[in-house]
């Protein structure tokens, strides 16, 4: 039995998100996402007027006389979240943790596929997958997306990013479009992310709290690494410190962003002191005009 808190909890965020999706994404999520997939359908023989490019030259060869692959354009897609809930995203000093952030994101991507008749399914990871939801359809599905992206307790305190996507593969057939929704504060993910971002539609989604970028002035400050739990003091007067951190913290972010451009992979950056739709209409409108 869920606690009542956890309950108004979804009940709020399936209030707010699925009238999101209805008054601002619809149409978009499908505009960029949807029926651009082909599978196969069948091999027949060639026809006049059939491309020669789509010849299968093995067949072919084994028949004596052209045959050529027939496509169908995939209209049913299959939506997969990768969700981080390493101790880092339970760190919060504007409106909400980052958790609580990333499951309200997660639910507009469950509540986008579902509008459009898509499955969706869910990968919680730390440093070791923490839970599996198979990609399914309808509303009472997503309320289960939303109450364990909520409610779920994690064993892990790390960030395997790299075995997330690995395990993405392992439970996919077929190419989905996976949203991966991490602060990325974690090392030796390039190769995994350009090899599931070729094999599928991936989509980076970033959180990043403002006390993650810049300290404030409030003298010494006892701060604690969520992931290792060591803990140490920092001089927040000093202004060198600040800028050190500041600095490092710039740093990290840049790096992250230099490996989604080197792999070609699409990805926004969430703040959880701005509001989130605005990054979602410019991810769209830019990926509407690309495609």
């Amino acid at each position: 039995m869920l606690p009542k808190e956890i309950l108004r909890k979804v009940r709020r965020i399936e209030i707010t998100t699925s009238k999101l999706v209805t008054d601002m994404l619809s149409g978009q999520y499908e505009s960029v996402f949807k029926g651009r997939g082909i599978e196969f359908d069948e091999v027949r023989e060639y026809q006049p007027g059939d491309e020669i490019r789509s010849i299968d030259w093995n067949v072919t060869a084994r028949m004596g006389h052209p045959f050529i692959k027939k496509f169908v354009e995939e209209r049913q897609m299959t939506v997969m979240i990768l969700l981080d809930m390493s101790g880092s995203s339970y760190f919060g000093t504007a409106k909400r943790l980052k958790s609580e952030l990333a499951a309200e994101i997660s639910a507009v991507l469950a509540f986008s596929a579902i509008q459009n008749k898509d499955r969706v399914g869910l990968i919680i990871f730390t440093d070791r997958i923490e839970k599996f939801i198979p990609p399914r359809k309808g509303t009472s599905h997503v309320l289960r997306v939303i109450r364990e992206a909520l409610y779920f307790k994690p064993k892990g305190r790390g960030t395997d990013i790299a075995g997330a996507l690995r395990y993405l593969d392992g439970v996919t057939a077929r190419r989905v479009v996976a949203f991966v929704i991490s602060d990325f504060f974690a090392k030796d993910y390039k190769k995994a992310l350009s090899i599931a971002n070729k094999r599928h539609d991936a989509v980076a989604i970033t959180i990043t709290d403002p006390r993650e970028v810049d300290l404030p002035n409030v003298g010494l400050l006892e701060l604690q690494d969520a992931e290792t739990g060591s803990t140490f003091l920092v001089d927040t007067s000093n202004a060198a410190v600040r800028k050190k951190y500041s600095d490092g913290a710039r740093a990290l972010i840049e790096e992250r962003v230099k490996v989604f451009s080197s792999v070609s992979m699409d990805h926004m950056d969430i703040r959880t002191d701005k509001p989130y739709i605005e990054e979602f209409i410019k991810f769209f409108k830019k990926r509407k005009k690309r495609i």
